[in-house]
């Protein structure tokens, strides 16, 4: 591959792979103390720990290709230069971690749940990418994955087989979750350069297998995918302003002294 011409590709690619999972780190660290139960602490605590190390190992490799420091691209960007998806960085429900947390756990569910089969289906095109550094790193983040696919698929089909308010509640996070998911499987205008390059073999099948899967996957438990959509689009940095307040929370330490070794 030649890196000097497709390097804007490469960081795009990168830039979206490492912002969704350094958002998906930071919600799901707020369920730390609020999960159902300690066994579900501990999970997503560990869930969360996964993700942002993923984020991090992303942020290196643009180190690595001269796009700045890895501490400045995760803490100093601000949205407008983020590349996650909206969904992921919508509130678990209202209010905040320490101030009068009620957040919806339903939802947490549906979210993660269509967030790991994205990221489940694009890890396995990244495997083969033409990029060796990117190649590895994805084989070594898709063991990981499955183990998150695999816990969340359990308290989806526990919850959806329940019944009652419980299986109501799932039937509305999946509503609520679709309505900010139209840009989750969307690649920005760079499938053709990805695809060309073989940085991502089959991104542009990313869209429609991801759908598929997921209508197959929810059809079993019962459910159904509502029609996805969104008023955002993150991947061309277009964000909702619940962005801002991630940021903000993830960076505040690191922007009392960026020189520092923290």
């Amino acid at each position: 591959m030649d890196e000097k011409r497709w390097r804007p590709a490469l960081g795009e690619l990168l830039a979206q792979l490492a912002d969704d999972d350094l958002v998906t780190a930071f919600r799901a660290s707020e369920w730390l103390g609020l999960a159902p139960h300690l066994e579900e602490d501990v999970a997503w605590s560990s869930i969360a720990q996964d993700e942002m190390g993923h984020a991090a190992m992303y942020f290196s490799l643009l180190e690595q290709l001269g796009f700045g420091s890895a501490d400045d691209l995760a803490h100093l960007r601000g949205p407008a230069d983020r590349r996650n998806s909206v969904l992921l960085e919508r509130p678990n429900g209202p209010g905040t971690y320490l101030d009068q947390p009620r957040f919806d756990w339903a939802y947490a569910l549906a979210r993660q749940y269509l967030y790991d089969t994205l990221e489940a289906l694009r890890l396995d095109g990244l495997v083969e990418s033409s990029y060796q550094p990117l190649a590895e790193l994805a084989a070594k983040i898709r063991r990981e994955e499955r183990y998150h696919a695999l816990h969340h698929a359990t308290w989806l089909e526990e919850v959806a087989q329940a019944g009652g308010e419980a299986s109501e509640r799932l039937r509305h996070a999946f509503v609520r979750a679709a309505a900010d998911a139209g840009d989750l499987a969307y690649t920005s205008g760079w499938a053709r350069e990805w695809e060309e390059s073989g940085l991502w073999p089959d991104a542009s099948e990313l869209p429609a297998a991801w759908a598929h899967q997921v209508e197959r996957e929810l059809s079993h438990w019962g459910l159904v995918l509502p029609p996805v959509a969104s008023v955002h689009n993150g991947r061309a940095g277009e964000h909702s302003p619940d962005l801002a307040s991630v940021i903000a929370q993830l960076s505040d330490v690191y922007r009392t002294d960026p020189v520092a070794s923290w």
